[in-house]
């Protein structure tokens, strides 16, 4: 009997290890699509397509209080990303959702 509950247990254990092993931060997931995109923006809004972009700060937001109320919508990610050429600095919010093909500027 307790050589059947280890036998049921070990796999049991071994896929608990591996997906806490493989889970990767939203922000990390998300930050290379973001920083491009804030990326783009800048450039054209800046005139400088020689910009470089660093992210500033980086968090997982709660979807918006509307979709929280059907208990429904993706997490997201928000960055605040600084942009600087040309002779110029400009700062952008940057948010992202799980499971998007894409960004867009908070205003």
């Amino acid at each position: 009997m307790m050589k059947t509950k280890l036998l049921w247990m070990l796999p049991v254990a071994v896929l608990l290890g591996i997906s806490a092993c493989n889970s990767t931060p939203l922000t990390t997931t998300l930050q290379p699509m973001a920083t491009d995109f804030a990326l783009k923006r800048a450039r054209f809004d800046m005139n400088c397509p020689t910009a470089t972009a660093s992210v500033l700060t980086s968090e997982v937001i709660q979807p918006p209080a509307r979709a929280l109320m059907i208990n429904q919508g993706p997490e997201r990610a928000q960055y605040t990303i600084g942009v600087s050429g040309c002779g110029q600095r400009e700062t952008l919010q940057v948010l992202c959702a799980q499971g998007s093909d894409g960004c867009f500027v908070a205003q």
